[in-house]
């Protein structure tokens, strides 16, 4: 018993240093990536923007994750802000995918974007019935089979309500 519990207290002491470890490394080195939009389909285009690369407002893009290649980033409309683009290529696989900026300062920026392929479009026959239009001989047919159901439940609660069952 004794040496699953050192084992188990060795184990977490391990991936707590590990993890307090790389958080530390990355601290003052990396920003945050605004996506915009972060669902999207094959041939949208889709902005990224971040303040990580301060005035100077260049870097380069990394978006091979999902086959677009890289792009650049060049200085935004805004002061601290460096914007770029990239289309999204038709064979993208679906999911979420992570993108990666590198400013020209050394500081890294990463977002995730998700992929997402339409559903199908137009009329879809889903097998639902009557969905096609009314058709009186299937409304008669059941119509009948329902009467008949209730013509022999109330023969049925009648014969048990006078005692003349035949046991």
């Amino acid at each position: 018993m004794r040496r699953i519990a050192r084992l188990m207290t060795g184990s977490a002491l391990v991936i707590a240093s590990t993890g307090l470890g790389s958080a530390a490394s990355f601290a003052g080195d990396s920003g945050s990536l605004e996506i915009h939009p972060s669902t999207a389909e094959p041939g949208d285009t889709v902005t990224v923007g971040t303040e990580a690369c301060g005035g100077n407002g260049r870097g380069t893009g990394d978006a091979r994750a999902l086959g677009a290649g890289e792009f650049t980033l060049s200085r935004g409309t805004h002061k601290e802000l460096a914007a770029g683009r990239f289309t999204v290529p038709d064979d993208a696989r679906p999911g979420t995918h992570g993108i990666g900026v590198l400013c020209k300062n050394g500081k890294k920026a990463r977002g995730d974007v998700t992929i997402r392929h339409g559903g199908p479009s137009g009329h879809v026959r889903t097998g639902v019935g009557g969905s096609v239009g009314p058709d009186t001989t299937q409304i008669a047919a059941g119509t009948a089979v329902i009467a008949a159901a209730a013509v022999g439940g109330t023969l049925l609660l009648r014969r048990r309500a006078s005692g003349a069952q035949d046991s």
